[in-house]
């Protein structure tokens, strides 16, 4: 279809006016691409009280055919999402007559505003950015990169939770990419573009977490990282040219905050967090946090180093064969639920072997090392042991000693290894509650071998695999692994 009969098809709409069985009510947005209708059925169904919106491109004639071609990704792709981190789509129409999509209208405002009130304080920034990863987590498992991550496009519903909009650029794996299909630009918000969506990769979920860092960055520092570039040339410039680091801007930014937004605005998609659930981890956990040379980085590169990264990013052009599933794939959060109080060496020994063997078939996972700290549900808790000692450091030192060989042999860096020690009174609902919250691939835990501790913590295991949301595997000891030294 040309963009002449498109905008043939495309007739000034007026409130009242009834289209395909919706009433449109009122207009509350005038865009440069689409207009927003308040919309309502006019046979509504008992129980159809879900608030509509009806979405509508300007078509007028001479105007990008980038915006038919991203609306028509927007009317193929939005039926095949669910949940609740996007709008639930409700019909769409034929461009023949009237081209549309109605949808479930999200109340309230988008995350835009809050941009004017940077820099925002350091756990408003994070908790804002765990709910944003959570729903790209979400939309990643659904197989959609959406490409044009930014604050307007996220809106929270009344409880807090993120809602992804505008799937005009986006890429479903499974799919025809229209807009690879019929561009050979760059296409996205130029502040918060990857450098590979800068060179024509469309397929990669972990451009969404480099525009999520660059939204971080101006969260926490007011400013942008890249500036607002209007050019191929000025985008191309984040390939070789660093961000000031947020703590050269505001030394009072904590360093755990620098190395989580520094992590996803690596130019290279190796170097960045693997899966959003990974960067919602950290988001949500800052004291596991893994500080590297990031975190205290005050300077930019030097002259250099980015003439040496000048050299090798003219001409060339990056490569990505990942597909969102695959990339996921790749990048599971294994947990280990580790009683370093209770267990026996043995059995220390058997899930530590364990954990070893299927975090190394995972190339790209991260191994979150869980401990509970078991408190009371009514009463003081003692906080120290006999010796005036930390109860809590204790644990989250034996917890590290229990790593320590895993990490020896895979060489887990880059934050590919993180200690939660979590103080709570059911340990089961604490790790299931853990695992839930961030995400977790895979739980791995011991169940003793003494039959009145095995009582106890079969509980805790049955309770553990009939309510955890991911695969369990529960370890038990062998006499080899009993009889294992150190």
């Amino acid at each position: 279809m040309t963009t002449a009969d498109a905008s043939m098809a495309s007739q000034p709409l007026q409130p009242g006016q009834v289209l395909d069985g919706f009433r449109l009510d009122e207009r509350i947005h005038q865009g440069g691409m689409a207009n927003l209708w308040r919309v309502c059925r006019v046979d509504p169904q008992p129980g159809d009280t879900l608030p509509l919106i009806m979405k509508v491109p300007r078509i007028k004639g001479g105007e990008d055919p980038a915006t038919i071609v991203g609306f028509e990704v927007e009317q193929m792709l939005m039926p095949q999402l669910s949940g609740p981190h996007v709008p639930r789509f409700v019909a769409r129409g034929d461009w023949t007559r009237q081209a549309y999509i109605v949808m479930e209208h999200i109340p309230g405002e988008s995350l835009r505003p809050r941009l004017d009130d940077a820099p925002l304080p350091p756990e408003e920034v994070a908790d804002i950015g765990a709910r944003v990863a959570t729903a790209l987590a979400d939309l990643h498992r659904q197989h959609v990169v959406h490409l044009d991550i930014k604050p307007s496009n996220i809106v929270f519903r009344p409880d807090g939770t993120a809602v992804l909009v505008d799937f005009g650029l986006s890429r479903h794996e499974q799919l025809p990419d229209l807009l690879e299909e019929e561009f050979s630009l760059p296409m996205g918000t130029g502040p918060y573009m990857s450098p590979e969506q800068v060179q024509f990769v469309r397929n990669d979920p972990r451009s969404d977490l480099f525009a999520l860092g660059v939204m971080l960055y101006h969260l926490a520092t007011g400013e942008r990282p890249y500036g607002q570039p209007s050019s191929v040339r000025g985008l191309r410039r984040r390939l070789w040219v660093d961000p000031v680091p947020p703590r050269a801007i505001d030394p009072s930014i904590p360093p755990w905050l620098q190395e989580i937004i520094l992590h996803c605005l690596e130019v290279k998609p190796e170097r960045r967090y693997q899966s959003a659930a990974q960067l919602a981890l950290d988001l949500r956990e800052p004291a596991g946090v893994v500080l590297t040379a990031r975190a205290e980085r005050v300077q930019v590169s030097s002259l250099s180093r980015r003439l040496r990264r000048w050299f090798f990013a003219m001409g060339a052009e990056a490569q990505s064969s990942y597909q969102p599933g695959e990339q996921l794939a790749q990048s599971p959060i294994i947990m280990a639920a580790v009683d370093i109080e209770h267990a026996t060496q043995g059995l220390l020994n058997q899930l530590r072997d364990t954990v070893r063997r299927i975090v190394q078939t995972e190339t790209g996972a991260r191994l979150a090392c869980v401990s509970v700290m078991k408190t009371n549900r009514i009463g003081v808790d003692e906080l120290t042991d006999k010796a005036g000692n930390s109860l809590h450091v204790k644990q989250l030192i034996g917890l590290k000693h229990w790593a320590r060989p895993i990490s020896k042999a895979l060489n887990l860096e880059d934050g590919r290894l993180t200690f939660h020690v979590l103080e709570a009174p059911d340990p089961a609902a604490a790790i299931i509650d853990f695992a839930t919250r961030n995400g977790a691939d895979h739980i791995v835990m011991g169940a003793r071998a003494s039959s009145a501790l095995r009582r106890y913590l079969g509980s805790v295991s049955a309770q553990v695999v009939a309510e955890s949301p991911c695969t369990v595997t529960v370890v038990r000891e062998t006499e080899r692994a009993a009889s294992k030294d150190q």
